[in-house]
């Protein structure tokens, strides 16, 4: 007979291995080098964590209870690592819903984050373009979102903004790293749908008459939990290509991942940007 382990001790099992992989690093839970910052890196978008110096590397299969992604583009690596002197956290990769895991399976990695000590977190994913004015390559700050799952009902779904979901501080602390490095972003509402397979024509036409701006297969979970353990959240989508009837042309995952490598310099720049204001208050001038 399989024992089934509650989430929150799962949790605490994983945190517990993942302190003790690090070793030193992890003196104090309250100490200097506790990350208080933690990213999830998206589909093509894992490069990030190579920017993190003095990295330490976990694969998830090497972390008890943690989940072990299939998809391409998701490496299935936990960087511990510091952007200045900001100790941070990156997932190099994520679980979907789609790939037959629970969402509370999905939502494992923030579960852990947060008894590591993380207070703040930074989702990113790549998510298809509703908006036919903008640009495959854009990076689009998340607002505000809309769970297009049905999962709860066969009603329209209400469109999330604000607080707590959305943190207005780190969207602006976001909006001024991108003016400063002279970053262009858009702003808009994530669509959540199930997947695996693509949203078709008609879909998309009314997550857009919904407001949505962008369509993806993830975040809103990762989201949602995150508020549940009292994490500030800002989320970015890379939007890697055109949504489904915006164009005519087939859409395949091989596009996402080489616009995720085209952009990924700007999408670093981005998120080192909004690290460098989250710097720890006694090392900033």
């Amino acid at each position: 007979m399989t024992t089934v382990i509650p989430a929150t001790q799962a949790a605490q099992e994983a945190a517990a291995a993942v302190r003790a992989r690090l070793g030193p690093l992890w003196a104090s839970p309250s100490g200097p080098d506790t990350p208080r910052v933690a990213i999830i890196l998206g589909s093509g978008l894992g490069d990030f964590a190579d920017t993190l110096s003095d990295s330490r590397l976990i694969p998830y299969d090497e972390i008890p209870h943690y989940p072990q992604p299939a998809v391409p583009g998701h490496a299935g690596q936990l960087v511990y690592g510091r952007a200045g002197d900001l100790p941070v956290m990156a997932a190099r990769g994520r679980i979907h819903y789609y790939e037959g895991h629970s969402l509370e399976t999905v939502a494992f990695p923030i579960h852990l984050f947060a008894r590591l000590g993380v207070q703040t977190l930074i989702i990113t994913n790549a998510a298809g373009c509703i908006n036919a004015d903008w640009n495959v390559g854009d990076l689009m700050l998340i607002t505000g979102h809309l769970d297009y799952t049905f999962l709860g009902g066969p009603d329209d779904p209400a469109t999330v903004l604000g607080e707590p979901h959305h943190s207005q501080r780190l969207l602006d602390l976001a909006r001024r790293a991108a003016r400063e490095g002279g970053i262009p972003v858009r702003e808009g509402v994530y669509a959540w749908t199930l997947g695996p397979s693509y949203e078709t024509p008609a879909e998309i036409r009314h997550m857009r008459s919904l407001g949505a701006a962008a369509v993806g297969m993830s975040t809103v979970p990762e989201i949602r939990a995150a508020t549940d353990e009292g994490l500030e959240v800002l989320a970015i989508s890379c939007l890697t290509n055109y949504a489904a009837g915006i164009q005519d042309r087939p859409l395949s995952h091989d596009e996402v991942l080489e616009t995720g490598q085209r952009v990924k310099g700007t999408f670093a720049r981005l998120v080192r940007g909004v690290l460098d204001q989250l710097q720890p208050k006694e090392n900033t001038v």
